[in-house]
């Protein structure tokens, strides 16, 4: 089990990028777009840089929705190896199966 701190941050950082999402695309989109004039591009720019770092999604990290462990985690399922092998076993995840050769 990870520290629950660690697991909270991370909790933290993802409603951040939820709140900000849509501010940080519109400044991306004005530094993206070439026909942008260089007065907007550096205001953009610096409205980029005033927001929170953790805003960014960049920075959230992926973790178990289980133990909350960082390594080894398998996207489509939201688990870590680990976890994943012991639901997997169990039965509890469904249209998974052993494989045998």
């Amino acid at each position: 089990m990870a520290k629950k701190s660690a697991i909270q941050k991370n909790i933290r950082r993802r409603r951040l990028v939820e709140k900000y999402a849509a501010q940080r695309s519109e400044l991306k989109a004005i530094l993206a777009n070439p026909e942008t004039s260089d007065k907007e591009f550096f205001t953009a720019q610096r409205k980029l840089s005033k927001l929170p770092r953790n805003s960014s999604a960049i920075r959230v990290r992926n973790r178990c929705a289980v133990t909350g462990r960082p390594r080894a985690y398998i996207g489509r399922f939201g688990l870590s190896r680990l976890t994943f092998r012991e639901l997997a076993l169990d039965g509890k995840i469904p249209g998974v199966t052993k494989s045998s050769w």
